[in-house]
């Protein structure tokens, strides 16, 4: 999948020369940018000991989730120190790519990376991480600079971008995060390939189960992509099944988690309303609806993996629309749904439209969710 998972350091060195040289002169800038944000995503010595790359916490083998497990059962990361706890789940990468820049407009806040939308763009996004100290954990990104300057392979390829000119701190430090962000929006990142895709390109068929979930999850019946579609007039290829916007829907805090993260200042966790570019209380606990792409294979669920498996956090949603008694028990405790995290803000009316969801039609959108798994990660339903 990755050149640098198959090759060692002096061939990897010869390769990318290689590389560089050979591509055609229109092209040998895309080349090494892609190269440089490959290398840079997978490259452990970039954290403060050297435990941690990108890749760490969004394994490719994975759908782009962090596989490693830990005290919290998975639900939130380890940092760099082996020790270190957030208090938000890993999500996945996969279609970032697609994510619209952070905006405001008649109808709310929309897109931006993170969570909560404190990056405005896939590049601002992919810098954050070295220098926060629950993750990569260094000092300030001109020690990732340095750390990126003193390498012979990235020094050569940043001599490739830069036409061999004088480069300031703050030009490589855009560099960095423009190649990872080229790196992110290659096909690796955006397969477009799941049984789904498939099936609207009439190359595969859905089973009964299936067929009856994507009737229900594009009907107003469930109200799925009322949230979950960017665009509901009509059903597109490459759909990334989500609208962007935020949302709070009442997801209750996860214990675990909140004994255990390492800063207890950021609890409860308010959302849309922590970034920095966002001063209305009336945003507080609001997340982003996140893609349904590889959904099925990246548990846990919700910002803070509160959710194990896929079935509680669809049987979730049926709390809102009936109060039958059966609605308010976590199929995975046994106990009522804990209170809401951030009890203000609910978008209540969004959540009371449709109609309750049994067990045949939660099994039903389920089987539906499943099909938006890409390809190569389809061995991991099982």
């Amino acid at each position: 999948m990755s050149i640098t998972k198959h090759v060692g350091p002096f061939i990897l060195t010869l390769f990318l020369s290689c590389q560089v040289k050979a591509a055609p002169l229109e092209n040998s800038h895309r080349t090494a940018l892609l190269t440089l944000g490959e290398l840079i995503f997978f490259d452990t010595t970039l954290s403060k000991t050297g435990n941690q790359s990108c890749a760490s916490c969004h394994d490719p083998a994975t759908a782009f989730i962090d596989s490693r497990q830990n005290e919290s059962e998975g639900a939130v990361s380890l940092g760099d120190d082996n020790k270190s706890l957030g208090s938000r789940n890993t999500p996945s990468i996969s279609y970032a790519a697609s994510t619209p820049e952070f905006a405001v407009d008649d109808e709310g806040y929309i897109g931006g990376l993170f969570l909560d939308g404190r990056a405005k763009t896939l590049p601002e996004q992919a810098l954050e991480p070295f220098v926060n100290p629950l993750e990569m954990a260094l000092p300030s990104h001109d020690a990732l600079v340095i750390k990126i300057q003193t390498n012979p392979v990235y020094k050569t390829l940043l001599e490739t971008l830069h036409d061999r000119r004088a480069t300031s701190a703050e030009q490589i430090l855009a560099t960095v995060g423009d190649a990872l962000a080229a790196f992110q929006m290659g096909p690796e990142f955006n397969t477009f390939d799941a049984k789904y895709d498939r099936f609207l390109a009439g190359e595969a068929e859905l089973s009964a189960l299936e067929e009856r979930g994507r009737s229900l999850f594009f009907s107003q019946l469930a109200n799925c992509s009322q949230c979950h579609m960017l665009n509901t007039a009509t059903v597109k290829a490459n759909e990334t099944f989500t609208n962007y916007r935020y949302h709070n829907i009442g997801v209750p805090g996860n214990e675990t988690v909140n004994e255990l993260a390492s800063n207890k200042s950021a609890l409860p966790d308010m959302g849309l309303y922590e970034n920095p570019q966002v001063s209305n209380e009336n945003e507080r606990g609001k997340f982003k609806v996140p893609t349904l792409r590889n959904v099925a294979v990246t548990a846990p669920y919700m910002h803070n993996g509160v959710f194990r498996e896929l079935e509680t956090a669809v049987h979730f949603y049926n709390q809102y629309i009936v109060t039958n008694p059966d609605t308010k028990t976590n199929p995975e405790t046994g106990e009522r749904w804990q209170a809401p995290e951030v009890s203000e803000n609910i978008s209540v009316d969004i959540l009371k439209q449709g109609q309750p969801m049994d067990k045949q039609r939660v099994a039903a959108i389920v089987a539906f969710l499943k099909t938006l798994t890409d390809k190569r990660y389809e061995a991991l339903l099982e």
